[in-house]
């Protein structure tokens, strides 16, 4: 018998182990904590809530300057979203842009660090068809370049009876 399949087979396993650890390196999301951006998204959130939205998917992640962090989420005709994306303070521009599931630019929202929103992005959606859509949100910061926290929240109308 040969040692030939066996040594292939065993290099053949080490490397798809190795494939899967990579790609749950780069799945895995380190979290953050920002007392202060908790503290806006907590106000948000009972200002939304007392406004008759319900939150849907909300989460505080690491993130890194200039590079965006893809959020994709399915919307239904006719409902009325909110979408809420808060950046560190200390970066100098933020962006949220969202696409519908044609890849079409259906929001763009900019921020700059002395506006009056600051460091944070809020905005209502109405989609006109039920699909799956991609908000990316991105902040800048010239001096801390990775570890930043960002925060992402969306949020739906519910029915008042």
């Amino acid at each position: 018998m040969s040692k030939k399949p066996f040594l292939l087979a065993l290099c053949f396993g080490i490397l798809i182990s190795q494939k899967i650890q990579a790609q749950t390196d780069v799945i895995r999301i380190s979290p953050c904590e920002n007392e202060f951006i908790k503290n806006q998204a907590d106000s948000l959130k009972q200002l939304f809530t007392k406004g008759g939205f319900i939150v849907l998917r909300e989460a505080m992640v690491a993130m890194e300057s200039e590079y965006e962090l893809p959020v994709i989420i399915p919307m239904t005709q006719g409902t009325w979203y909110q979408v809420v994306f808060i950046g560190d303070i200390r970066s100098k521009t933020y962006e949220v842009r969202m696409y519908d599931y044609d890849e079409k630019q259906v929001v763009y929202k900019k921020n700059q660090w002395g506006d009056v929103d600051g460091n944070v992005i809020t905005y209502s959606y109405i989609p006109r068809v039920s699909e799956f859509h991609m908000i990316k949100p991105v902040q800048v910061n010239k001096v801390q370049k990775k570890n930043l926290c960002g925060y992402f929240m969306l949020l739906k109308k519910v029915v008042q009876q």
